[in-house]
């Protein structure tokens, strides 16, 4: 993993040194252009004139530290006073030292200029504070004693701190977290402080197992976390800054090459991990959701929160894009009376906190989305609520239509006006709109020995847009089932989660079923930047590689499903092969836009390397396995008639 400066959540560029998935190749970062409507630059010297830096070890309840840095306002002294804007966040709070000073501080550089009492902390057993951390440690709905903490107390704890010693605080508290930063803020919501009255969970991690970071549907997602652990490790008994690390070596570029010589999952602990990463273990040892998992997920403690939400993520978020609608649904139900919105942009992981948001991969949008967000939704969220500027009405939803590309606001999410529609799988590849009266199967061969790569080009590990990537390449792969509609005589419109119902079978006792609903551009649609007054293609040299977007497949949406789950993800049971059985679940939400000429795309598969490791298409422990339990299967899906597969989705006409 390589060394590289990223933000993670924070609002400060820190060291990586394996804190956090580093997603595998990006562009170089180009210069961080100013924000709409910016003023005087934000950078080290401006936080550094502006701000008096403090740093505080805060006793938490049961006498542990946490090693606080808060950068006042100087104008304090002459009796302003300002609330206060918090993150916490294991990913360090550095620069360490009251005469080192940050690039900016808060969520964008409007916050810096308009001037917040800004709060980072180290979390408990992270860096310079005091304990043992925990990931995503289990929230303790019952305290058996005052001494009894978790990260919602240790937020309480904080914020009852600050409000009484930091000098001109105004008594009230903000608090926002990207990733795993977002996962300590949504933890501030249970039995918050009186103070905090505004908390913005960010991409938050949510569930590691119902769809984030981990696992998703029983599938585990092997790159991603293989990376992470590389570098996210323990750090030693006593409280230290980061540490820089060397580099891991993959020693080729290609991770389709390199997680297939890994062969069976158990020899990633012992080639690379030694059995002493336990974040990797504690992984890798519960392929199920049971007790340990249960007892993270912090989203089922949201139950009558007070300070108001706003709940932000991306539609192409490809570490955590389950979390936001799990917190949002369960506010919604558990918390009818928290005043809330869901924000959603057509960003990867964090993208809305950085550079212009108007393209991810090969598609683009047409706007700079995530300087529209930070401009006019985050920065008038926080200052509505922590400085009482009366700045307009929030929508309950305020999310991007990709498709159409434009901002759209609902009283409610998913939009009322979405009914619910099948798209029916077809004989000879087609989808249809009506439920076929004549019924067939479709079938393939997969082999665990030539996995479905989940991108068409060598890269290692997974790429942070990987989600709008062009599926032409698995389209031709006879390993993969392709539906697809004519092309659209009207736009259609989908809003919200997609529900999956397939009838499958399988020779085998286990085996993955992934689906992707794909967006078909007409052959003809035209590259978004060429130059008209270029000759075309055929008369000039293109790149051997270069895409072009006629007849591009866009993914929309896609999730794996292990099929041995498809009952109960707790207790998992085998096929009978040969056997048609039924599979059922949902995918995250959307907010798509199917243009007129356009057609709607499924594949099905049953591998998508390395994003997800193999399944042997055994009925066994997968953790286990070893290489003679790989084995090729027979699969089958049924289309047509009364229970044949379709595709369920919120439809806008």
């Amino acid at each position: 993993m390589r060394g590289l400066f990223f933000v993670l959540g924070t609002g400060l560029s820190v060291l990586l040194t394996g804190f956090g998935q580093a997603p595998s190749p990006q562009p170089p970062a180009a210069p961080k252009p100013p924000d709409i409507g910016a003023g005087a630059e934000v950078n080290a010297a401006y936080v550094r004139e502006n701000y008096s830096k403090y740093e505080y070890k805060v006793a938490m309840r049961d006498g542990i530290k946490l090693f606080t840095a808060v950068y006042t306002p100087k104008d304090v002294m002459e009796g302003k006073k300002y609330p206060i804007l918090m993150v916490r966040t294991p990913y360090s709070v550095a620069p360490y030292g009251e005469d080192q000073f940050p690039a900016t501080v808060g969520p964008s550089a409007w916050f810096a200029r308009e001037k917040f009492i800004f709060v980072y902390q180290d979390v408990r057993g992270r860096y310079m504070s005091e304990g043992d951390f925990t990931i995503v440690r289990p929230q303790k709905p019952v305290k058996k004693s005052a001494q009894d903490t978790d990260e919602s107390t240790d937020a309480y704890d904080t914020v009852d701190w600050l409000v009484k010693n930091v000098n001109g605080n105004t008594g009230k508290v903000g608090i926002w977290g990207i990733s795993q930063p977002g996962f300590f803020a949504t933890a501030s919501l249970i039995d918050s402080h009186p103070a905090l009255v505004a908390v913005s969970p960010q991409a938050p991690v949510t569930d590691y197992y119902l769809g984030d970071d981990s696992y998703h549907n029983g599938a585990f997602m092997l790159a991603a976390r293989f990376n992470m652990y590389q570098g996210f490790r323990p750090r030693g008994d006593e409280p230290t800054p980061p540490l820089p690390m060397l580099p891991f070596d993959y020693g080729t570029p290609d991770g389709y090459e390199f997680y297939l010589s890994l062969g069976p999952l158990a020899n990633a602990d012992e080639r690379y991990f030694k059995n002493s990463q336990p974040y990797w273990s504690m992984n890798v040892k519960n392929p199920t959701y049971n007790e340990f998992w249960q007892a993270r997920s912090i989203w089922k403690h949201l139950k009558d929160v007070k300070p108001a939400v706003m709940i932000v993520g991306g539609w192409y978020d490809q570490e955590d894009p389950q979390g936001l609608f799990r917190q949002f649904y369960q506010l919604k139900s558990h918390s009818p009376d928290t005043t809330d919105m869901l924000v959603v942009g057509p960003w990867v992981h964090g993208g809305f906190s950085r550079g212009d948001g108007d393209r991810v991969g090969n598609v683009t949008f047409g706007s700079k989305t995530a300087l529209y967000y930070r401009e006019k939704i985050e920065f008038p969220f926080f200052m509505h609520y922590l400085k009482g500027q009366d700045n307009g009405t929030r929508p309950k939803a305020w999310v991007f239509e990709t498709g159409v590309n434009q901002w759209r606001r609902f009283d409610e999410w998913p939009p009322k006006e979405a009914k619910p529609t099948s798209l029916f799988l077809s004989e000879n590849g087609k989808i249809a709109w009506q439920r076929p009266a004549a019924s067939g199967v479709d079938e393939y061969i997969s082999d665990p020995a030539k996995p479905v790569p989940y991108i068409g080009h060598v890269l290692m590990g997974v790429r942070y847009d990987f989600m709008t990537e062009d599926q032409r390449f698995a389209a031709s792969r006879t390993d993969v089932l392709v539906y697809k509609t004519e092309p659209l005589d009207h736009d259609i419109t989908m809003s919200g989660p997609i529900t999956v119902d397939l009838k499958v079978s399988t020779s085998g006792t286990d085996s993955d079923f992934d689906v992707k609903l794909i967006d078909v551009f007409p052959g003809k649609y035209p590259d978004y930047d060429a130059n008209p007054n270029v000759p075309p293609p055929a008369a000039r040299t293109l790149p051997a590689n270069v895409i072009q977007l006629g007849g591009y497949q866009e993914l929309i949406r896609g999730e794996p499903f292990r099929g041995k789950y498809r009952k109960s993800l707790t207790d998992p049971i085998p096929f009978e092969p040969g056997k048609p059985d039924r599979i059922t679940f949902q995918m995250p939400d959307v907010l798509h836009t199917f243009r007129t000429g356009h057609r709607i795309m499924v594949q099905v598969q049953s591998s998508w390397f390395p994003l997800t490791d193999r399944n042997p298409q055994k009925f066994l422990d997968i953790t286990k396995a070893a290489s003679a339990d790989f084995v090729k299967a027979m699969e089958r899906v049924y289309w047509g008639g009364a229970d044949g597969s379709r595709i369920e989705i919120p439809m806008i006409q």
